[in-house]
């Protein structure tokens, strides 16, 4: 016959089980998970509390002193409410009663066994009544709950001894409930608190990963540096940039080849594409501004100025056409082709919107450089006068002429090949710059 092992139950499988069970008395389905979390902890702690207070009072009794009634009469209201509380679903009102119970039981029997040492110091579980209040309340409440206590503590064991009663109980019994009671009470504060502890601990965490969450979304809308200024001093920014370039990348005939494909297609495509030139642009520490259906934004020397700000886009914009023509890597599998317009200028950049942050771009340079790239050809990267002369001296341009650009008049253009070669560190390279230069 086969033997099976004995079904092995974990500690913290028990009290889960048990947590969950408690979560569902006075459970209401609009709950947040906030208040289901108070409710569950105030009915942990209560049910923590009933065994107890059976134990004390059949203790109390047992050795001759009526107060063991007490607790047990405690004992009797603090079952009550929460099976009051199940019915009716009154935090507020569970609360109040638990409050009160805990407060009031223990601090009154202290009168006649004749003060806190002849008591046993029963009523320092009173304090329980305002760590209560502080945790499911909040600090105000706290607060008048604990002059509440000092009041009905100090109050109870002046009177039991002014009014002479002495205690009938033995006075080992009496120093070893004194140690219970503060141990045992002790323990149940620091549930209490560790409870509200770990409550706050998970808030906290649950509140830092909102926060990260935020940043992150934040981070991707704005540049870094514009997100920590608008995080430090939320008012309107606007900054004049003397120098910077832009650069404006469209796809040729993209509108009519997405009619043909489904919707899924299209974005993926896009999502594709502009995520290849969205690694692109952070290799070269450029900053994307938006896009615009099918067209791709990014700028040089915003919003932190740089001297190489011509130079540093020229090579994104050669490495963004290369990425659509190459079929070994990048995004050539697609298909798609550019068309790619550069100009060079000052420009005045800032944040707009109160819902929808947008940090974007304006001036005569921007929207030459839009108009680099309506009006320039496929497959290549067309630029202006102001950045060939910022390009000239490093990258190989081809002059295509004067153009006729809208809203501009007539234009001088190139088109922007790529990076000259290099000439060689050696003797006869030196000497072939040599013979150039002569």
């Amino acid at each position: 016959m086969r033997v099976y092992p004995p079904p092995v139950t974990s500690a913290r499988a028990i009290f889960d089980g048990a947590f969950s069970r408690l979560a569902q008395v006075g459970a209401d389905p609009g709950d947040d998970d906030e208040t289901r979390l108070r409710k569950t902890l105030l009915v942990l702690i209560a049910v923590l509390i009933l065994p107890i207070s059976v134990i004390w009072g059949v203790l109390y009794v047992t050795f001759g002193t009526w107060t063991g009634y007490i607790a047990l009469f405690y004992f009797a209201v603090s079952l009550a409410s929460i099976g009051l509380f199940a019915r009716t679903r009154d935090f507020g009102l569970l609360l109040r009663i638990q409050l009160l119970a805990i407060l009031a039981a223990p601090t009154l029997s202290m009168i006649p066994l004749g003060g806190v040492l002849g008591s046993g110091g029963v009523g320092l579980w009173g304090v329980m009544a305002p760590m209560g209040a502080l945790v499911f309340g909040g600090t105000r409440d706290g607060i008048r709950w604990y002059v509440a206590f000092l009041a009905f503590f100090l109050g109870s064991g002046l009177a039991g001894l002014v009014l002479g009663f002495q205690s009938p109980l033995p006075g080992w019994f009496t120093n070893l409930m004194l140690v219970l009671n503060i141990s045992v009470g002790g323990t149940m504060v620091f549930t209490l608190l560790a409870l509200f502890a770990s409550q706050r601990a998970e808030a906290l965490a649950a509140l830092r990963v909102e926060q990260e969450r935020a940043e992150s979304l934040l981070l991707n809308i704005l540049p870094g540096s514009i997100a920590e200024r608008l995080k430090a001093n939320p008012q309107r920014i606007a900054d004049q940039i003397p120098a910077a370039s832009v650069l404006f990348a469209d796809v040729v005939d993209f509108t009519p080849r997405s009619e043909r494909l489904p919707p899924a297609e299209v974005v993926g495509m896009l999502d594709r594409l502009f995520s290849h030139f969205d690694t692109l642009a952070e290799r070269y520490d450029l900053e994307k501004i938006k896009t615009i259906g099918d067209c791709y934004m990014v700028a040089s020397g915003v919003p932190t100025a740089r001297p190489d700000h011509a130079r540093a886009l020229a090579r994104l914009a050669l490495d963004m056409v290369e990425s659509t023509q190459s079929k070994s890597g990048g995004v050539g599998d697609l298909g798609l082709e550019l068309r790619v317009g550069i100009n060079s200028g000052p420009v005045v950049a800032g944040v707009i919107g109160r819902k929808r942050f947008l940090y974007d771009l304006w001036g005569d340079a921007v929207n030459t450089a839009s108009r680099m790239e309506s009006q320039g050809a496929s497959g290549r990267i067309q630029i202006t006068r102001v950045t060939y002369e910022l390009l000239k001296d490093e990258f190989e341009c081809e002059p295509r002429g004067t153009i006729a650009v809208k809203g501009k008049g007539d234009m001088e253009t190139w088109y922007l090949i790529g990076l000259r070669t290099p000439v060689p560190d050696t003797p006869a390279g030196i000497e072939l710059a040599a013979s150039g230069a002569a």
